[in-house]
Protein backbone atom coordinates (compact mmCIF):
# COMPACT_ATOMS: atom_id res chain seq x y z
CA UNK A 1 0.00 0.00 0.00
CA UNK A 2 1.24 3.47 -0.90
CA UNK A 3 2.23 5.60 2.06
CA UNK A 4 -0.08 8.59 2.48
CA UNK A 5 1.66 11.89 3.10
CA UNK A 6 0.65 15.42 3.99
CA UNK A 7 -0.33 17.20 0.77
CA UNK A 8 -1.70 14.04 -0.88
CA UNK A 9 -5.26 13.79 -2.09
CA UNK A 10 -7.18 11.77 0.51
CA UNK A 11 -8.05 8.28 -0.74
CA UNK A 12 -11.69 8.09 -1.76
CA UNK A 13 -13.87 5.84 0.37
CA UNK A 14 -17.42 4.81 1.01
CA UNK A 15 -18.84 2.78 3.83
CA UNK A 16 -21.94 2.28 5.93
CA UNK A 17 -22.47 4.21 9.15
CA UNK A 18 -24.15 2.94 12.31
CA UNK A 19 -27.60 3.32 10.70
CA UNK A 20 -26.70 1.55 7.43
CA UNK A 21 -26.50 4.86 5.54
CA UNK A 22 -23.73 5.20 2.96
CA UNK A 23 -21.07 7.76 3.86
CA UNK A 24 -18.37 8.75 1.38
CA UNK A 25 -15.45 11.15 1.29
CA UNK A 26 -17.20 13.35 -1.28
CA UNK A 27 -19.95 14.03 1.31
CA UNK A 28 -17.40 16.19 3.11
CA UNK A 29 -16.15 18.30 0.18
CA UNK A 30 -16.35 21.93 1.23
CA UNK A 31 -15.81 20.96 4.88
CA UNK A 32 -12.75 20.03 6.88
CA UNK A 33 -12.77 16.47 8.17
CA UNK A 34 -11.18 14.75 11.14
CA UNK A 35 -11.09 11.11 10.01
CA UNK A 36 -10.01 8.87 12.84
CA UNK A 37 -9.35 5.14 12.91
CA UNK A 38 -9.67 3.17 16.13
CA UNK A 39 -9.53 -0.51 17.06
CA UNK A 40 -12.72 -1.32 19.01
CA UNK A 41 -15.90 0.24 20.35
CA UNK A 42 -16.23 0.65 24.14
CA UNK A 43 -12.62 -0.21 24.99
CA UNK A 44 -10.82 2.22 27.34
CA UNK A 45 -8.57 4.00 24.82
CA UNK A 46 -11.18 4.13 22.08
CA UNK A 47 -13.80 5.43 24.51
CA UNK A 48 -11.42 8.12 25.81
CA UNK A 49 -10.66 9.24 22.24
CA UNK A 50 -14.31 9.29 21.14
CA UNK A 51 -15.42 11.14 24.29
CA UNK A 52 -12.67 13.74 23.90
CA UNK A 53 -13.82 14.41 20.34
CA UNK A 54 -17.44 14.46 21.56
CA UNK A 55 -16.68 16.92 24.36
CA UNK A 56 -15.06 19.27 21.82
CA UNK A 57 -17.58 18.67 19.03
CA UNK A 58 -19.17 22.14 19.20
CA UNK A 59 -15.72 23.75 19.01
CA UNK A 60 -14.86 21.60 15.96
CA UNK A 61 -18.14 22.52 14.29
CA UNK A 62 -17.48 26.23 14.95
CA UNK A 63 -14.19 25.79 13.06
CA UNK A 64 -16.00 24.06 10.14
CA UNK A 65 -14.75 20.55 10.96
CA UNK A 66 -16.73 17.34 10.77
CA UNK A 67 -15.66 14.20 12.63
CA UNK A 68 -15.91 10.64 11.32
CA UNK A 69 -14.70 7.50 13.09
CA UNK A 70 -13.84 4.19 11.39
CA UNK A 71 -13.35 0.77 12.93
CA UNK A 72 -13.98 -2.83 11.87
CA UNK A 73 -16.84 -3.16 14.38
CA UNK A 74 -20.40 -3.90 13.22
CA UNK A 75 -23.12 -1.29 12.72
CA UNK A 76 -24.91 -2.66 15.79
CA UNK A 77 -21.76 -2.27 17.90
CA UNK A 78 -21.41 1.32 16.63
CA UNK A 79 -25.06 2.05 17.50
CA UNK A 80 -24.52 0.86 21.08
CA UNK A 81 -21.25 2.83 21.38
CA UNK A 82 -22.92 6.02 20.11
CA UNK A 83 -25.93 5.58 22.40
CA UNK A 84 -23.87 4.74 25.50
CA UNK A 85 -21.54 7.74 25.12
CA UNK A 86 -23.89 10.14 23.32
CA UNK A 87 -21.54 10.57 20.35
CA UNK A 88 -22.75 13.29 17.94
CA UNK A 89 -20.83 12.03 14.88
CA UNK A 90 -21.04 9.02 12.58
CA UNK A 91 -18.98 5.86 12.87
CA UNK A 92 -18.30 3.76 9.78
CA UNK A 93 -18.40 0.00 10.04
CA UNK A 94 -15.43 -1.22 7.95
CA UNK A 95 -15.80 -4.96 8.50
CA UNK A 96 -13.98 -5.72 5.23
CA UNK A 97 -11.14 -3.35 6.27
CA UNK A 98 -11.14 -1.61 2.86
CA UNK A 99 -10.99 1.93 4.28
CA UNK A 100 -8.54 0.88 6.99
CA UNK A 101 -6.21 -0.55 4.34
CA UNK A 102 -6.62 2.46 2.01
CA UNK A 103 -5.53 4.75 4.86
CA UNK A 104 -2.70 2.52 6.10
CA UNK A 105 -4.57 1.99 9.35
CA UNK A 106 -4.41 -1.82 9.19
CA UNK A 107 -1.10 -3.48 9.84
CA UNK A 108 1.17 -5.52 12.02
CA UNK A 109 1.00 -4.92 15.75
CA UNK A 110 2.78 -6.53 18.64
CA UNK A 111 1.63 -7.41 22.16
CA UNK A 112 3.70 -9.33 24.68
CA UNK A 113 6.13 -10.22 21.90
CA UNK A 114 3.38 -11.75 19.78
CA UNK A 115 2.77 -10.23 16.33
CA UNK A 116 -0.69 -9.97 14.81
CA UNK A 117 -2.64 -7.85 12.31
CA UNK A 118 -4.88 -5.14 13.68
CA UNK A 119 -6.10 -1.54 13.53
CA UNK A 120 -3.37 1.08 13.81
CA UNK A 121 -4.86 4.03 15.68
CA UNK A 122 -4.46 7.03 13.35
CA UNK A 123 -6.12 10.32 12.57
CA UNK A 124 -6.11 12.24 9.30
CA UNK A 125 -7.11 15.89 9.03
CA UNK A 126 -8.49 16.45 5.53
CA UNK A 127 -9.17 19.96 4.24
CA UNK A 128 -12.27 21.15 2.40
CA UNK A 129 -10.69 20.26 -0.97
CA UNK A 130 -9.95 16.65 0.04
CA UNK A 131 -6.23 17.13 0.71
CA UNK A 132 -4.46 15.57 3.73
CA UNK A 133 -3.29 18.40 6.00
CA UNK A 134 -2.14 16.43 9.06
CA UNK A 135 -1.55 12.84 10.05
CA UNK A 136 -1.41 11.66 13.65
CA UNK A 137 0.17 8.26 14.15
CA UNK A 138 0.77 8.61 17.90
CA UNK A 139 -2.69 9.54 19.12
CA UNK A 140 -3.12 10.87 22.65
CA UNK A 141 -6.57 9.40 23.29
CA UNK A 142 -7.50 11.50 26.33
CA UNK A 143 -6.43 14.80 24.77
CA UNK A 144 -6.76 14.20 21.04
CA UNK A 145 -8.62 17.45 20.33
CA UNK A 146 -5.80 19.50 21.87
CA UNK A 147 -3.25 17.39 20.01
CA UNK A 148 -4.97 18.22 16.71
CA UNK A 149 -5.56 21.89 17.59
CA UNK A 150 -1.87 22.39 18.37
CA UNK A 151 -0.98 21.26 14.85
CA UNK A 152 -3.66 23.00 12.77
CA UNK A 153 -3.49 26.50 14.29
Amino acid sequence: MKKIEIGDKAPDFKGLNQDGKEVKLSDFLGKNLILYFYPKDSTPGCTAEACDLRDNYQMWQSKSYEILGVSPDSQKSHQKFIEKYNLPFDLISDTEKEILIAYNAWGEKSMYGKKYMGVLRKTYVINSKGIIENIFEKVKTKEHSNQILNEIK
